[in-house]
């Protein structure tokens, strides 16, 4: 079999989310590319089993969002999603993880991914990340926080004075909620919202919504004290 296969989708739409799939697991990633074939508005325009075949295929085809498996056969799939950042600063990377503890999840931040999914997880899950993708957006799948994150430390703990609002959005986020599905629970319009995520972001510190509900959750940001 191809380590990598690029496709051109019938009845492809200009306007849909290009998405190339890179997993070592060629069933998987055969499978997810065939759910996005019936999904409007995105669209799977190739995939691959390796690093060495992803990164050429990323290249060749500039997709919108890349589908990034941990761990592959000849990589690190979040050495890998760091790479494309640097070279993509537009890219948006959804990585799949088969394991999970804090280390990881703070490098998948680093590395600038946009969502960080247990890779036993749902299709509809993985296709709810990717449509949010398109906005920037991050979903942090809830069970991964629940593995993730044990006891509140206040060793360390950031001075932030987060307002009621700020502090509701953040529970969104760290409930594994998108923007918009937060938005509609407060009854906010998403510009709103998304004004809000990037007050959060700036008074933690944080680069990524994934690193400021790690924050929130290490630091006991929401256990109703300042």
């Amino acid at each position: 079999m191809s380590e990598h296969h690029s496709v051109q989708a019938a009845g492809q739409d200009a306007d849909d989310l290009r998405v190339v799939v890179v997993d070592d697991h060629a069933t998987f990633a055969a499978l997810l590319a065939l759910g996005l074939k019936h999904e409007n508005g995105l669209s799977c325009v190739g995939t691959a089993t390796s690093l060495a075949a992803g990164l050429p295929l990323v290249d060749e085809l500039r997709p919108d969002v890349v589908v990034m498996d941990v761990e592959l056969g000849d990589g690190d799939g979040l050495d890998a999603t760091a790479e494309l950042m640097r070279r993509y600063p537009d890219l948006r990377v959804v990585v799949l993880t088969a394991r999970t503890d804090t280390a990881l999840m703070q490098r998948a931040s680093d590395a600038g991914a946009c969502c960080l999914l247990p890779k036993n997880g749902s299709l509809i899950e993985v296709l709810q990340a990717l449509r949010t993708s398109r906005q920037g957006e991050l979903a942090v799948h809830p069970a991964l926080l629940k593995k993730l994150i044990s006891r509140p430390s206040q060793a360390g703990r950031p001075d932030v004075n987060l307002s009621e609002r700020e502090r509701q959005v953040l529970r969104g986020l760290s409930d594994g909620l998108d923007v918009r599905k937060i938005a509609q629970q407060l009854h906010l319009s998403p510009h709103t919202c998304r004004g809000h995520v990037r007050s959060v972001l700036g008074k933690l510190g944080a680069r990524s919504q994934l690193e400021a509900v790690a924050m929130a959750h290490r630091y006991g940001l929401l256990d109703g004290r300042d």
